[in-house]
């Protein structure tokens, strides 16, 4: 006998959705703490006492005391098993009538095409059983979108899988970029809560080169206060004081060697000069940037979240007067390394756009990661009365959001 249970143990849910294939972040009963602007519940099926579907749930307030819900990324259940499904949707609609709910909007974590980005392909799994069961208990397929700002979650996302041949694998110019910024001294630290502001400085300087708005200092802290142990900040970091003396040392011995070499040693000769050259274009671009501060200074950085076998890489900055050191690059593959080392299959670097054009995929790109493209969004009409009327009104705030 199947039973559907309000109000699941965040425990039990989050243990049952990390062993699941179709665990994420999203449904982590910690996304609530996140998202505390929302209401939320955990629902799920139980068969025996066996918990065998599970979802967290936001509850949005909406005017009129009415309120929509929203399962990001789930529920988590076996979409193929038409009983399953019949029985947690209905079930669901029930609850969300005593909360007034006019629709009930999910994304489930289903992939219909995965491929590597640098090899685009229709080839789309046969997912017809899933929206067979879908469609008969009124579920609205809301489309293959393209565009991240027309759903809530990103349909395509770009996901570095596992390899024992991650670093060797990694595209050459990327190899190459990363050396810049080792040539360069800069350092990539596993930091922790103390220097998130560190970490939110160069976000704010993303924002305003991107002329987008991402998230503060509060919101950085919360992530890290609600995953804790699970909770990584990466720092790359430079001194330019140290980095400079090191260049007038090395400068310095170039000199003497320059002044005792023999005449007719011209291969010695040249190599010095060449030596010379690179060693004074270096201490130029450091002393450029001597006026951001002794120390050591983060000019990036990645915030991520560890659920399951999958690193969430959810946010990044960088400061653009460092942009030749290349730090960003750096970072990305520590992060990823320390991912695999640390029990991860995935790490996923977020969305990107469909047609895989946008300046993200082009970055994204460098990890030579694969492509997943999601299901996409269903609607799930609870007041029909009212289900259009909402729809419009929702529609309209998304696209005032976008513009924001």
């Amino acid at each position: 006998m199947y039973q559907f249970k309000v109000g699941i143990d965040s425990e039990k849910h989050d243990a049952f959705v990390k062993g699941h294939p179709l665990c994420n972040l999203l449904q982590s009963s910690s996304w609530a703490k996140v998202k505390d602007n929302w209401r939320s519940v955990i629902v799920g099926i139980e068969d025996d006492g066996e918990l065998i579907a599970s979802a967290l749930v936001l509850i949005k307030p909406l005017p009129l005391g009415f309120t929509m819900l929203y399962v990001p990324r789930g529920p988590v259940m076996d979409y193929e098993d038409a009983r399953v499904v019949k029985f947690f949707i209905q079930e669901l609609k029930k609850y969300a009538k005593t909360q007034k709910c006019l629709f009930i909007k999910m994304d489930p974590g289903i992939h219909v095409n995965d491929y590597p980005i640098s090899e685009p392909n229709n080839n789309y799994y046969d997912v017809s059983t899933i929206m067979e069961n879908l469609s008969n208990v009124g579920a609205i397929h809301m489309g293959y979108s393209k565009e991240i700002a027309e759903v809530i979650q990103p349909r395509y996302q770009a996901n570095v899988y596992k390899s024992d041949t991650f670093e060797q694998d990694l595209p050459r110019h990327t190899k190459r970029l990363i050396k810049d910024a080792l040539k360069r001294d800069v350092k990539v630290v596993n930091a922790g809560r103390e220097r998130i502001q560190e970490f939110s400085d160069v976000v704010a300087l993303t924002e305003q080169r991107k002329n987008v708005n991402l998230r503060n200092q509060e919101y950085f802290e919360l992530l890290m206060d609600t995953y804790g142990e699970d909770a990584f900040l990466f720092l790359g970091e430079v001194n330019i004081s140290e980095s400079l003396k090191s260049l007038y040392e090395q400068k310095a011995i170039n000199e003497k060697e320059l002044s005792e070499v023999a005449e007719n040693s011209r291969k010695k000769i040249n190599r010095l000069n060449d030596q010379k050259a690179s060693i004074e274009k270096s201490i130029k671009e450091f002393e450029e940037l001597q006026d951001d501060g002794d120390g050591n200074k983060v000019i990036a950085g990645v915030l991520s979240i560890r659920f399951g076998n999958t690193m969430e890489m959810l946010y990044a900055g960088m400061n653009d007067n460092f942009k030749k050191f290349m730090p960003q690059y750096y970072i990305y593959v520590e992060n990823m390394k320390f991912a695999f080392e640390n029990g991860c299959d995935f790490c996923n670097m977020g969305g990107v756009e469909g047609d895989l054009q946008d300046g993200l995929t082009k970055f994204k790109s460098n990890f030579n990661p694969m492509i997943n493209e999601f299901i996409g969004e269903f609607d799930i009409p609870v007041n029909k009365l009212l289900y259009k009327a909402s729809q419009t009104a929702y529609k309209l705030r998304k696209a005032k959001n976008a513009k924001h």
